[in-house]
């Protein structure tokens, strides 16, 4: 039996790609979640874990679908081929149960997890330098929407609409419009409490 899993490591994330990819190697069955990398709860993964059985196949897309670190990866991977369960990462390749294929998938484990520690480092570095030289700079993912268009809809919420309708007119997602209308309405209140302490 092919078994696949794919994984995203948040909510917004799309799964479809990674779905694809698995059929098109040959999943019968995939198991499928989103969590971040550090969660070390993977309920679908340790039910797929629970379900697999000696000559069966894991695919996955890529190594950092499988495992968060080298150490996780090794130990899954040896608790495989423990029962003979073969390991195929659609970018590596097939990993068997020799001391080569094992050597292998150490060596790509590793740089997998270098690349993703620079990467921590690199941004980590970026926002520190952003923070000292660019006084306009602001932690966090750019906004979707302008202010003019959580205005615009902060008016359309105003006029009676519900939310649903709010959101279904703006495409602008329920959760979005409530956090940008507190923030809105907090801005109000800063701005008209510094024009009555002037």
């Amino acid at each position: 039996m092919n078994y696949g899993y794919a994984r995203v490591s948040t909510t917004d994330q799309k799964l479809d790609n990674q779905i694809y990819l698995l059929k098109q190697a040959g999943a019968k069955k995939i198991y499928k979640e989103k969590f971040t990398g550090t969660t070390v709860e993977r309920p679908e993964f340790q039910k797929l874990i629970s379900v697999i059985e000696p000559d069966d196949t894991l695919i996955v897309t890529k190594l950092d679908r499988f495992a968060r670190n080298t150490k996780e990866a090794l130990d899954i991977i040896q608790k495989l081929f423990d029962i003979n369960v073969i390991v195929n990462i659609l970018n590596m390749g097939t990993i068997d149960n020799t001391p080569t294929g094992k050597l292998v998938f150490t060596i790509f484990s590793a740089f997998a997890q270098f690349e993703r520690d620079m990467i921590v480092t690199r941004t980590s570095e970026g926002k520190s330098y952003a923070k000292k030289n660019n006084p306009h700079f602001r932690e966090g993912r750019p906004l979707l929407y302008t202010d003019s268009q959580i205005i615009l809809a902060y008016e359309m919420k105003n006029s009676g609409m519900t939310y649903n309708t709010v959101s279904q007119k703006t495409g602008i997602s329920v959760r979005t419009l409530q956090r940008r209308f507190n923030k809105l309405k907090l801005n109000s209140q800063f701005n008209s409490n510094n024009k009555q302490i002037k």
